[in-house]
């Protein structure tokens, strides 16, 4: 019976945040295309709708531990669901994702992420690195946080996955600071699973890595910061 319920809650929620999207997109289109400020308003508001719904409907809140960063870095982030994202682009105050190329595609999603300022990347494409450096150098006259998922996609809760290159080479490419960032919303909001369970989403920015390490020291660093604390998080 609470499982049933549960599910009722979380197609409710569901619906919610999408009609949500559909409304406050097409509203927001506009003041979007003429200014990368009202793009990032609306998301960001968007954002804060969606945790309140989530709160309301499911009963599942969000808790942003640690410093969060303000000037121009890297966001080296664990992702383990759609959920952290949404957690980012509401916490940071400039974030820009490397992104799936599909996603460029994606509906009011899409169009949003490009007028931001996000990087598309075909992941199969042989000089896909290459083209993430140069999408994020193009956007550097308008400082952010470079968003980047260092495993290079979703990996559920406890389950290990190698680090792959592309977090190092933003490092190395433009000597930013890195930032890791660790989570635990795969728990309540799974990658192929309709629920929506009750609970704290944790997002926590963990102490920055300075600029100067070689690229296997960097990651090395990155993947000692980010998995124990996020499997602390999944014992809280």
């Amino acid at each position: 019976m609470y499982k049933r319920q549960l599910l009722i809650r979380s197609l409710i929620f569901t619906a919610a945040m999408y009609f949500a999207l559909l409304v406050m997109g097409v509203a927001g289109a506009i003041p979007a295309m003429l200014s990368k400020d009202w793009a990032y308003w609306f998301m960001s508001r968007y954002c804060h709708v969606v945790f309140w719904l989530m709160r309301t409907i499911v009963g599942l809140k969000v808790e942003i531990r640690g410093q969060v960063p303000q000037g121009e870095c890297i966001v080296a982030a664990k992702h383990q669901s759609f959920l952290d994202i949404i957690i980012l682009m509401g916490t940071l105050p400039r974030p820009k994702f490397v992104m799936k190329k599909s996603v460029k595609w994606t509906p009011i999603v899409g169009f949003y992420a490009m007028q931001i300022g996000c990087a598309p990347v075909d992941r199969q494409s042989r000089g896909a690195m290459g083209a993430m450096l140069e999408n994020v150098a193009e956007e550097r006259a308008d400082p952010g946080q470079i968003v980047i998922y260092p495993q290079g996609t979703r990996v559920a809760p406890g389950v290990v996955a190698r680090y792959k290159r592309g977090a190092a080479a933003l490092y190395q490419s433009f000597a930013l600071p890195c930032v890791p960032a660790a989570t635990n919303a795969g728990v309540f909001w799974g990658r192929n699973s309709l629920l929506r369970k009750p609970g704290v989403a944790v997002v926590e920015f963990l102490p920055e890595i300075p600029v100067g390490l070689d690229s296997a020291e960097f990651i090395t660093q990155l993947e000692a910061e980010i998995e124990p604390a996020s499997d602390r998080l999944l014992d809280r």
